[in-house]
């Protein structure tokens, strides 16, 4: 059992939560600071957190269960738990069940509005796995997928929505969608030859990396228009300026000729830039 508990780790990439889980607390203490002059309760955290577990655990879940067969055909990817046979579909599904089940009890316990928005966001946690199959406008797919973990936790904190919260989710949603861009063109080839879809195997992958740029700038432009609308102060200003930094940072390691730094772009840089928004902004906030 413990074995397949690291397996199912794994198969998830439980440590990339980094990603989503400080710009969904950045929305939560956003949000009840801006319109409730509060931070969010213990119990909303608590939920928050769960929900965020939730809902990222059955999405990667879910991916790995529906692309089993493509990954199973691709070198990159065959050696993923399903393809290698370490874990069974039926043991998979079983996780995306218990992982929903956290995810709806999660957000029952945090308001009305949460449980009115949950069968939206499960549908994008569930149809990302497949837009590959028919459009190249799947990074945007994910894009919003991932950008709903700030809207989530705006709307677990306060029960409400304003246009601050759409700003924070713009900024998010193009910023995933860019470095997924960059992601995919390391298996821009094996899309091209297997009939699925990515703005790499559509366009070649200097006009991936040129797109994969152009949807960083339009991050960035969101999240300075987040600190305007907000009337943050400098200290969040100048988070966003590292942020943008990062980003020029990561698209300096990845040419088209040459994708061997890809991993330290993807994970690395991204990795940082999510804590720089959430640090600087929280401290924006507080003083």
């Amino acid at each position: 059992m413990w074995n397949k508990f690291k397996v199912i780790l794994e198969m998830i990439k439980f440590e990339h939560t980094v990603f989503a889980l400080p710009f969904a607390y950045l929305g939560a203490i956003m949000g009840s600071l801006l319109e409730e002059g509060t931070l969010p309760t213990l119990l909303e955290w608590i939920w928050i957190t769960l929900a965020m577990v939730g809902a990222r655990s059955s999405a990667m879940a879910l991916n790995r269960a529906i692309d089993a067969d493509i990954d199973e055909a691709n070198p990159r990817t065959k050696t993923r738990a399903i393809p290698a046979k370490l874990l069974k579909k039926s043991e998979v599904y079983l996780f995306i069940i218990l992982s929903l089940s956290l995810l709806l009890f999660s957000a029952y316990q945090l308001n009305v509005l949460s449980m009115k928005l949950l069968p939206l966001a499960v549908f994008f946690l569930v149809i990302y796995s497949y837009t590959k199959r028919f459009t190249y406008l799947c990074h945007l797919v994910l894009g919003i997928t991932i950008a709903i973990a700030p809207l989530g936790g705006w709307v677990g904190a306060t029960g409400t929505l304003s246009p601050e919260a759409f700003l924070l989710f713009f900024g998010v949603l193009f910023w995933i969608a860019g470095f997924d861009v960059i992601y995919a063109t390391q298996d821009a080839d094996y899309d091209k030859s297997h009939g699925l879809y990515s703005i790499p195997s559509t366009f070649g992958i200097r006009r991936a990396l040129m797109t994969a740029r152009w949807l960083h700038v339009a991050s960035f432009i969101a999240f300075m228009l987040l600190g305007v609308v907000s009337g943050m102060g400098w200290l969040f200003y100048l988070g966003v300026f590292i942020s943008g930094a990062i980003m020029i940072y990561e698209h300096s390691l990845v040419k088209p000729h040459d994708l061997s730094k890809l991993d330290v772009a993807f994970f690395t840089m991204n990795g940082i830039l999510s804590v720089v928004m959430f640090i600087f902004s929280i401290g924006d906030l507080l003083l």
